[in-house]
């Protein structure tokens, strides 16, 4: 059963090969309903709208705005400055709220008895149990420069996938230790057990540029696909490619 829902700016998709209860998969969309109102800064009425115009002090704060500042935080150390979700002092999640959004949804639907699904939040991918029976859940890989051809499947199984790149938006990615676009990588693709760091090395390994996705696999031992702005492939940590 595929089912979609439009939010956060993006189309939320649930492929679910086992029966659950409606009221299970509805409760897993809304998770990200309410991350939107929240998190979103392109509503004036949001929680972090309201933060970032100080109308709310931080010590006010909701625990789920408490919970992604501090995983902001401590990716923005660990980054060394690279990634930051503060920007010429202008607050701005959406580098970790779509993946947390979506770790989330993925424990409902699982504790709901969902046992196999992949959940894909705007690309952001989580899969849980398998498609069927002697098979694993697949992925393909989009080539950075050409939207009609795939730089190739991953087994993704049990996992998580997240991709930060250019071909959609541009050059948006900012270095936050300079303020500057970072233009080496064309896309990083980065596979992990848990969405949020998957989603959040992508953007903070695009962010540092040339030694991004080497410092996310050494650091996280998380798997990373990068591809540069010549075409070039580079790959760190174990990913298996599927035949075909």
């Amino acid at each position: 059963m595929n089912l979609t829902h439009r939010t956060m700016g993006t189309v939320v998709s649930l492929d679910l090969r086992t029966a659950a209860p409606d009221e299970i998969v509805t409760r897993a969309f809304a998770i990200f309903d309410e991350a939107d109102a929240r998190f979103s800064p392109f509503r004036d009425d949001s929680e972090l709208s309201r933060i970032g115009r100080g109308e709310l002090p931080l010590q006010g704060a909701s625990a789920d705005m408490d919970e992604v500042l501090a995983l902001a935080s401590a990716f923005e150390r660990a980054s060394g400055g690279a990634f930051s979700v503060w920007r010429s002092n202008v607050l701005d999640a959406n580098g970790v709220v779509k993946g947390w959004a979506a770790q989330r949804a993925a424990a409902v639907l699982d504790a709901g008895g969902a046992a196999d699904f992949c959940l894909n939040a705007g690309g952001d991918m989580i899969a849980h149990g398998v498609p069927a029976d002697g098979q694993q859940w697949q992925v393909g890989i989009r080539d950075p420069r050409r939207a009609d051809r795939l730089l190739g499947t991953v087994v993704l199984g049990e996992g998580a996938l997240a991709t930060s790149g250019t071909y959609e938006r541009g050059a948006h990615i900012v270095d936050a230790r300079t303020g500057e676009a970072s233009h080496h990588w064309s896309s990083i693709t980065v596979l992990d057990p848990d969405l949020t760091v998957a989603d959040v090395l992508a953007t903070a390994a695009f962010a540092m540029g040339a030694d991004g996705p080497a410092w996310a696999h050494e650091e996280f031992g998380s798997s990373v696909i990068a591809v540069d702005d010549t075409g070039r492939m580079v790959v760190s940590g174990p990913v298996k490619w599927a035949r075909g």
